[in-house]
């Protein structure tokens, strides 16, 4: 799977993700939310990791800039709720704000980010890093709650080697 497709499809998953935890209740709103972090830790490394770097000279540096400080937004607020009782009064709020978070950075890399590497890679290179990309995942994925990780990423944002 290409780069950009293996990106898409994890916005899709964690979309739907969002879309299933807003009527869910105890265990079943807990297990929902640990999906999420650690889906949104596993795609957070692997942009930041490899899809980024590797797009930079693309002429994207603003929006790689832009997209590691919403990263950091992201980490900071999973960081809290993985603090968090998911009975606590605050935690559906924090969960909102995550939600719009990660759709507010998913348009921008759906409406700007992409189509701009689209034209600047090749389908070959798009391939190559999307199996790097993926691998990248399934290890993240083995190693077991990605989303412990998190709180030890919150104090400043990815550096874009």
């Amino acid at each position: 799977m290409n780069a950009i497709d293996l990106l898409e499809t994890q916005h899709k998953e964690v979309k739907a993700l969002f879309k299933k935890i807003e009527d869910a209740k105890g265990d079943e709103k807990s297990e929902l939310f640990e999906r999420i972090a650690d889906d949104l830790a596993v795609h957070a490394t692997i942009e930041e990791k490899h899809f980024y770097p590797a797009t930079k000279a693309a002429r994207t540096g603003e929006l790689l800039q832009e997209a590691v400080e919403e990263h950091l937004s992201v980490k900071r607020i999973i960081a809290d709720l993985l603090e968090m009782n998911i009975d606590d009064s605050q935690f559906d709020a924090k969960i909102t704000v995550l939600q719009e978070q990660v759709e507010h950075h998913v348009e921008e890399e759906e409406g700007e980010l992409f189509p701009k590497v689209k034209k600047l890679l090749s389908e070959d290179e798009l391939e190559d890093l999307g199996v790097v990309m993926e691998d990248m995942a399934e290890e993240l994925k083995e190693g077991g709650a990605p989303r412990a990780a998190v709180p030890a990423e919150t104090g400043e944002a990815a550096p874009l080697e």
